[in-house]
């Protein structure tokens, strides 16, 4: 049974910085309410109060609602207009789609003075002027057939009552097994009646029926989930504030039945190293995978496919000596390396081409093997050393013979002295250019 809380006129009154105290309009629809309450307490200056599609029996609690303007009840299983009179300033009833089976309820509004609309839908049309007055011409006659009429909707809502209470009854119940005295007592005697009572004088087809309908019972137990579905829909019955309410409590029963199909048990935790110390491979996130070994670089490595467009945050990599484990989006991937490797050199990185993740995990035994390039090969013809030394060597010197200088070597500038005493200064290697003029 929903209730209306605090809570629930709160979550409604938004348009109202959720201030309940001085609210003027509030939405109460399709919330499964089946009493009216607290409202005339919480919301005094209310003038606007929907309540349609809910399962409310009765119009109460809201005499106090002196400024209401517009009460929407349509679509509830409200039976007799009452309990209106406090609401002074009400304009528009709506109680369509209803039980209202006492017509002469509606006398109930004669005090209420702004009335303007009234909604019971008898035929969706407004009265004119001309129904007015033939109405009042004859209202006693009316009146009289509303009474009548009554009387008889009265004797039927109590026959359906009680049909209702009983089949509720006996779903609550639920089928019985019989005791074997008193399947012994059900065996008919030579004139085909039960002679379990001696007073008993039921017709025998009136027992047998009896049979046949505790039978079709048990054959209803036995249905599956989608007969007794199927049966449910397709079985007549009459439209009456019972049977919508056995409607409604069929669909929240199945609503709940769904709910708790669909919040998933959890699953045990998954073994990824044994009490004995053996580490397991695991690949929950199902993805592909390729372990190589790299013998130049002594390596190990591991490229997981992911995929290409996932974040990088929702992955965590942990390599350990003998193992590696990646986790994309919570779910582990763990595989045994056939080598044991340092995790404190080892890498991780993504392909920026196909998104794939690659560890490179060098291995804690063994020598990485360094490769030199090969000299290039020298021809045949090539015999002297200089192009041997030139070719063999990637930076080549260039060598000037010094024989080839073309310039004055001042190195070589000595002072002599000629026969008179004087010093003349000879040039080594000099060569008289005639170019040049002479000095002067």
């Amino acid at each position: 049974m929903v209730l209306i809380t605090e809570d629930m006129v709160r979550r409604r009154a938004e348009h109202n910085n959720c201030e309940i105290l001085s609210l003027e309009e509030v939405s109460l629809h399709q919330q499964d309410i089946e009493k009216i309450e607290h409202i005339d307490k919480w919301c005094r200056d209310l003038k606007i109060l929907y309540l349609q599609n809910n399962l409310i029996p009765r119009i109460e609690n809201v005499y106090r609602l002196k400024k209401l303007e517009y009460l929407n009840l349509a679509l509830n299983n409200v039976e007799l207009i009452e309990n209106l009179e406090g609401c002074e300033s009400l304009q528009k009833l709506d109680l369509t789609v209803n039980f209202v089976g006492r017509l002469s309820s509606v006398e109930s509004l004669k005090n209420n003075l702004h009335l303007r609309e009234l909604f019971l839908y008898l035929d969706g049309k407004e009265i004119g002027r001309s129904e007015r007055i033939r109405a009042r011409q004859g209202l006693d006659e009316v009146r009289r057939r509303i009474r009548q009429q009554e009387q008889d909707y009265l004797q039927k809502r109590a026959s359906e009552k009680e049909e209702a209470q009983r089949e509720g009854g006996e779903v609550q119940r639920g089928p019985k097994r019989e005791s074997r005295s008193s399947v012994k007592a059900k065996n008919p005697g030579f004139d085909g009646r039960w002679y379990t009572d001696i007073n008993n004088t039921i017709p025998v087809h009136e027992e047998n029926k009896e049979i046949q309908g505790r039978e079709e019972k048990e054959k209803t137990s036995c249905l599956s989930s989608e007969d007794q579905e199927r049966e449910f829909w397709e079985k007549p019955c009459a439209y009456t504030p019972e049977s919508r309410l056995e409607t409604h409590r069929h669909l929240d029963e199945k609503k709940k039945a769904k709910e708790r199909k669909a919040v998933k048990t959890p699953k045990a935790p998954r073994t990824l190293i044994t009490p004995h110390g053996r580490v397991m491979n695991v690949n929950e996130p199902k993805l592909d995978f390729n372990l190589t070994e790299d013998g130049d670089n002594n390596t190990i490595v591991l490229d997981l496919e992911v995929y290409r467009h996932m974040d990088t945050s929702l992955m965590d990599v942990d390599v350990q000596p003998t193992y590696a484990r990646v986790t994309v989006k919570g779910k582990i991937f763990q595989l045994v390396l056939p080598a044991e490797v340092r995790p404190d050199s080892s890498t991780a990185k993504r392909s920026q081409i196909t998104g794939h993740l690659v560890l490179t995990m060098p291995k804690a035994q063994g020598e990485i093997k360094m490769t030199t390039p090969h000299p290039p090969k020298v021809s045949q013809s090539s015999n002297t050393p200089e192009e041997k030394t030139r070719k063999g060597n990637n930076r080549q010197r260039l060598e000037v013979d010094p024989s080839k200088h073309s310039g004055v070597d001042l190195a070589n500038i000595v002072p002599r002295e000629n026969r008179a005493g004087e010093q003349t200064i000879f040039y080594d290697n000099f060569v008289d250019d005639p170019d040049v003029p002479p000095l002067m």
